[in-house]
């Protein structure tokens, strides 16, 4: 299958454009919408995300990954193979987590480039064909050269600040879920916020903290947005009070 993963959002043309390459070249292939509300132009918050969410994968699953501002400029396109699920996208820190907390990788760099390559849209002309032709079974090793390391990585340790913040005003954070305890306090905005398990355990309209589906830390209320309730970003800090707070450092 192929994931995408990307801060295209929904309401431009975009994500139709590549899933139509996709078609093409590999229509035999399940296509899956991971994301696309990554957070725009941040490639730091979208590595964590997508170290997150591509574990629910099985091996061999192929990830189309685009948070790419500088797209059409010197940083170079990329494959890797991590612990068997590829990933395509460009060499800019967005795949350096999955990267860095993988026990095996290989990686390559694109060196082909299509004839008509738009400056602005590599997603589809450039990372959609590749994608599709590995998830396909036809690894393109004409087009790939072997390379021993990213141009661009990210501190692969947790990332104590808010990385995303779904529809419903729950704030993601890049701080994984095994790092902490119930007795940990977390600090955001100058709160202190408790641990709750489930949203139902809160007060109604309660700001608290519990470990999401995928496995980070997440601030939520009960019945109502975090981020509304709290004034919430992405970016912002959290801290951490309690066992937890010595060994993020």
């Amino acid at each position: 299958m192929i994931a995408l993963f990307t801060d295209y959002g929904w309401a431009d043309p975009y994500v139709g454009q590549v899933k139509a390459v996709l078609a093409r070249e590999a229509p035999a292939v399940p296509v899956i919408d991971l994301l696309h509300g990554a957070p725009d132009f941040n490639a730091h918050a979208g590595a964590q995300l997508l170290d997150a969410l591509c574990r629910a994968f099985p091996e061999g699953s192929v990830f189309f990954c685009v948070v790419d501002p500088g797209v059409g400029g010197p940083r170079q396109a990329v494959v890797l193979d991590a612990d068997g699920r590829w990933f395509v996208g460009p060499d800019n820190g967005l795949l350096s987590v999955v990267a860095a907390r993988a026990r095996q990788v290989r990686y390559w760099q694109i060196t082909w480039r299509p004839e008509n390559l738009s400056d602005t849209f590599h997603g589809r002309d450039l990372f959609a064909p590749i994608a599709a032709w590995i998830a396909a079974g036809r690894f393109p090793e004409d087009k790939l050269k072997p390379i021993a390391q990213l141009e661009v990585q990210f501190d692969p340790a947790d990332l104590a600040r808010i990385i995303y913040i779904d529809h419903y005003g729950n704030a993601w954070t890049g701080l994984r879920g095994g790092l902490m305890t119930g007795q940990t306090a977390l600090e955001v905005k100058g709160q202190a916020l408790r641990y709750f398990r489930t949203f139902g355990e809160a007060g109604k309209g309660e700001a608290f903290w519990h470990v999401n589906s995928s496995g980070l830390v997440e601030i939520a209320a009960n019945r109502t947005s975090a981020a509304e309730l709290l004034g919430l970003k992405i970016g912002d800090k959290v801290g951490l009070a309690g066992p937890a707070a010595e060994a993020l450092h």
